[in-house]
């Protein structure tokens, strides 16, 4: 699955943006400043970033311009309200692929991105960077294939995220909120209960004694 980072401070869009790409089959988080792109770019790997301009904290051109400069390859689609022709040649030639105003087409945007993922072909991953492994649970993530025991079990695809998620930050504690935002990308509401509902599910089918719930913070995968 193709994950997509999408940096916007409008709520509306991010929630619309992260439910129209998940419903093409793509994996998104959202985040709403500067320096949580960087973060996550520094730490997860994406396959494209959907990048505002007007960012609070670092704006997205100084997002751009650092990320290129640390030799970050990930294609980057601008979208923003800044319609100026100055501000779109500033953004191409900062390194962004792409550059897209604000009101937009959601269809031309899915075409934009779906040639920019095909143009840019990332090398075949080591079977090693591709394949998580927590205890008794294997997660391929080439396959999407989830094994408990050797014992091959389905998942839906929040499930999937979900746990790919924890699994990614073993005996971390995730609140709900961090969970809220790397799985659906706040395409629910914070106060929604849709985390522990998906949590429910997840234990029914790895077991339940695999993620503890932390009292009043969130939850974490934990060896036995």
């Amino acid at each position: 699955m193709k994950r997509i980072l999408i940096a916007e401070d409008d709520r509306r869009i991010s929630a619309f943006l992260a439910q129209k790409l998940q419903a093409n089959g793509y994996g998104t988080t959202v985040v709403e400043d500067g320096y949580q792109v960087l973060n996550l770019i520094s730490h997860h790997q994406f396959d494209l970033l959907i990048l505002d301009l007007g960012l609070p904290g670092k704006d997205g051109e100084e997002v751009l311009t650092e990320l290129r400069g640390q030799g970050q390859q990930i294609p980057i689609i601008i979208l923003s309200a800044r319609d100026q022709i100055k501000d779109k040649v500033a953004g191409l030639e900062g390194g962004a692929d792409d550059y897209m105003t604000k009101p937009f087409s959601f269809e031309e945007l899915l075409a934009r991105i779906r040639l920019r993922l095909r143009s840019h072909q990332i090398p075949q991953e080591p079977k090693s960077a591709t394949v998580v492994q927590f205890g008794n649970i294997t997660l391929d993530l080439h396959q999407r294939a989830v094994t408990v025991d050797d014992r091959e079990i389905k998942l839906s695809n929040q499930e999937f995220i979900l746990l790919d998620t924890l699994m990614r930050h073993p005996n971390q504690v995730m609140s709900r909120e961090d969970l809220l935002n790397y799985v659906w990308g706040y395409s629910y509401e914070p106060n929604s209960n849709i985390v522990n509902v998906y949590i429910g599910y997840l234990r029914k089918k790895v077991g339940n004694d695999l993620i503890e719930t932390v009292r009043g913070v969130g939850y974490r995968l934990r060896n036995k």
